[in-house]
């Protein structure tokens, strides 16, 4: 990753945020599991996707009506013995603003792809505000369990802001043909009026004419259900998008359920869990560094 360094008359001024003074950034880790198609090395390509909202950061002037921010964050994979099998450093630094009073300040993401031997393993991201390290670190960790899939399967199941849309570019956040803008920590704010979402399916038989169940559903009882048909690919994972409006369903917390039928036997089937505001802002797809 390059980096540069600005020098200017305005490099030892600083301006802090309010929520930067009460403690360190948050980090939100949104983990992904998809099946290695290397038959040699048995495993998974896990997906760690990471975003730091940047209203907790600290923002240094670096010239006039020129205002920048970076949070420093550390990834690490470890094996159940508590040794590291991955470890990166990364410096993320959001857009250039203008105005530090601005309430609204879009996240600043980034997305790592790790090729693991199947196993238990945990997750840990640390972050911490390079211009003020006086506020401390916050550390994230979350269990990792890899395993082969007995027969047909469905990958984690992404949450997306926007619809999956069909590219042939080369982008870090393609996947499947799809370029994906998802939805950090699975939150959807306001004017979020539909779910969308992509996951693959691979162990079907190839051809067979399958039926795809969406269930979105509140915990109150309210649900929005929808069908869609798929034919799987030879040979490769296919990929699955769709779409529900969350429509009746309350705003708090949400599960979808996936489901794969083959007629009427159910061949596999994938829960995720999110939460909606119609109140709170999320930013439709953190910016890439």
């Amino acid at each position: 990753m390059r980096c540069f360094l600005l020098i200017s008359a305005f490099v030892g001024s600083w301006v802090l945020s309010p929520a930067a003074q009460g403690g360190p950034p948050r980090l939100l880790l949104d983990v992904a599991r998809f099946r290695n198609l290397n038959q040699v090395e048995k495993g998974a390509e896990v997906e760690l996707y990471v975003t730091v909202p940047t209203q907790s950061l600290t923002y240094r002037q670096r010239a006039p009506r020129a205002f920048q921010a970076a949070a420093t964050v550390t990834l690490e994979v470890l094996r159940a013995d508590g040794k590291p099998i991955y470890r990166e450093v990364v410096v993320l630094k959001p857009p250039v603003i203008n105005d530090t009073t601005m309430a609204l300040k879009n996240p600043v993401s980034f997305l790592k792809r790790v090729l693991l031997p199947d196993g238990r393993y945990t997750l840990r991201g640390t972050v911490r505000d390079q211009y003020r390290r006086a506020n401390g670190e916050a550390v994230v960790e979350r269990p990792l369990v890899l395993a082969a899939p007995a027969g047909s399967a469905l990958s984690d199941v992404l949450l997306l802001a926007r619809p999956a849309v069909k590219s042939n570019g080369d982008d870090a956040f393609m996947r499947g043909g799809y370029l994906l803008t998802r939805a950090p920590g699975g939150f959807f704010g306001r004017g979020a009026d539909n779910l969308y979402f992509y996951t693959e399916l691979q162990g079907a038989p190839a051809g067979q004419a399958l039926r795809l169940h969406y269930h979105l559903a509140a915990p109150d009882g309210t649900a929005a259900d929808a069908d869609a048909a798929l034919t799987p690919q030879a040979g490769r994972p296919t990929a699955v998008t769709g779409q529900l409006p969350f429509g009746p369903l309350p705003e708090g917390e949400f599960a979808l359920l996936v489901d794969v039928y083959s007629g009427k036997k159910l061949l596999t089937s994938h829960r995720v869990a999110g939460r909606r505001s119609t109140t709170e802002y999320a930013p439709a797809g953190a910016v890439s560094r």
